[in-house]
């Protein structure tokens, strides 16, 4: 999968949770090249769930 696949993947993704989690903003999304681990860390302080509870929700959409 390319770049344009994951990013095009990641965009249908956080539609679906900030539609699941109405409290996400785009900022608490925001995927950026080499900051995965941070945003990760921004939804765990939000929505108060474990990186693989966070895994795992992502996987299941």
């Amino acid at each position: 999968m390319n770049t344009t696949e994951l990013r095009g993947n990641w965009d249908q993704q956080k539609g679906k949770l900030k539609q699941k989690f109405a409290t996400l903003t785009d900022n608490d999304l925001l995927f950026a090249e080499g900051k995965k681990e941070e945003m990760y860390g921004r939804l765990q302080t939000k929505l108060g769930k474990t990186k693989e509870e966070l895994h795992k929700i992502i996987s299941d959409l």
